[in-house]
């Protein structure tokens, strides 16, 4: 489920996965093997599921891809043509695939939603990807909608010392009207408030600015200067008292990483994170949601290390697009509800498996 993204797609046969050695294998996998789409439809060049897979091209661009005639192209007449196969990136991954058309079944109730005329891309070549993404945004009106409605009665229905949910406004993106967008204020560690630039805080006009949440991007992105000054203050509390594992940060990507010491409760000096949102609404993280405690193989033996879980998403203002991302791992142990009626996406910690117990008895 892939709040990030706008688009459904599942492995169709026959189908190729790159990189996806030891997390996909048809022969093992009984239940995830790929679509037989024999009674699916290929959606035409003109439709607009067609153009936005394409980046928004025109109609007359696909069916000339398509290669339909011109003079049916100059009298829009190529509608029986079938839209290209294109192309679609995520940060880890991508594939080919081409869009149709067909009902899907959703047994999530009784009786099950039906989803009528439902487009989605048939992929029979990926690279490192998940198998099949769910972009919510597609089904979003049928499901997302009524999911928050349930989740604002049960929040004030319950009580149950959990957490109440504290919202902060969705900010329109004109150029990505899937992306559930949110502004972020300032970001706490320990008591030190970190005040964003104002990229974070609203969208432009161009579609540029905002945080996006994202269930489908593992960690939390942040601008450079932001980011930087965010590892400064985590350098200020930790690394007077202990040493920077410079080794682990080349292996893998993260940092700033820290080696624990015996003698010194490394853990209980991590500082604290908040992330403040528009609105006047904080969602306070738990610790192992940010700073990720792992034993590490190096030069010196294994040795166990501490890593901030928060990623350097370069700078904004040259890439354009979103500011930030809030990712899957930062989300961890809590609900998160996206209210598409009032605007507005809801944080609240709970335990999780509880809450699926619970979803399951009703």
């Amino acid at each position: 489920m892939d709040t990030g993204s706008d688009l459904v797609w599942f492995p169709c046969t026959p189908f190729e996965c790159i990189l996806c050695e030891g997390k996909y294998n048809p022969a093992t996998i009984s239940n995830a093997a790929p679509l037989n789409i024999s009674s699916a439809t290929l959606v035409s060049c003109k439709s607009r599921a067609c153009s936005a897979a394409h980046s928004s091209l025109s109609s007359s661009d696909l069916c000339a891809m398509a290669r339909c005639p011109l003079e049916a192209i100059e009298i829009s007449d190529c509608a029986s043509f079938s839209c290209p196969p294109f192309y679609y990136a995520y940060g880890d991954g991508s594939l080919i695939a081409r869009l149709y058309s067909d009902s899907l079944s959703i047994p999530m109730s009784s009786p099950s939603l039906i989803l009528r005329n439902f487009t989605f891309g048939c992929a029979h070549t990926a690279l490192g990807e998940p198998i099949g993404v769910a972009g919510v945004h597609q089904p979003s009106p049928l499901i997302l909608g009524r999911y928050s409605l349930d989740n604002e009665k049960k929040d004030k229905q319950i009580g149950n010392g959990q957490g109440e949910f504290v919202y902060t406004p969705m900010l329109h993106n004109p150029r990505h009207p899937y992306f559930y967008c949110v502004g972020l204020e300032a970001v706490l560690v320990g008591k030190r408030r970190i005040v964003t630039p104002e990229s974070l805080k609203r969208v432009d006009r161009g579609g540029n600015g905002g945080m996006v949440v994202d269930s489908g991007t593992t960690f939390t992105m942040l601008p450079s200067e932001l980011y930087e000054s965010v590892v400064t203050e985590f350098n200020r509390r930790l690394g007077h008292v202990s040493k920077r594992a410079s080794q682990t940060e080349d292996k893998t990507g993260l940092s700033p990483c820290y080696y624990f010491d015996d003698s010194v409760d490394v853990a209980a000096k991590v500082p604290a994170v908040v992330l403040h949102f528009v609105g006047n609404s904080s969602v306070v993280l738990p610790r192992r949601n940010y700073f990720y405690e792992f034993f590490d193989d190096g030069k010196e033996g294994k040795r166990k290390v501490g890593c901030m879980m928060l990623m350097n998403g370069g700078d904004d203002a040259e890439s354009g697009g979103p500011a930030g991302t809030l990712g899957n791992y930062q989300q961890q142990g809590f609900e998160v509800v996206y209210d598409l009626e009032k605007r507005r996406v809801g944080f609240a910690r709970r335990k999780c498996s509880s809450l699926w117990d619970t979803l399951n008895q009703r």
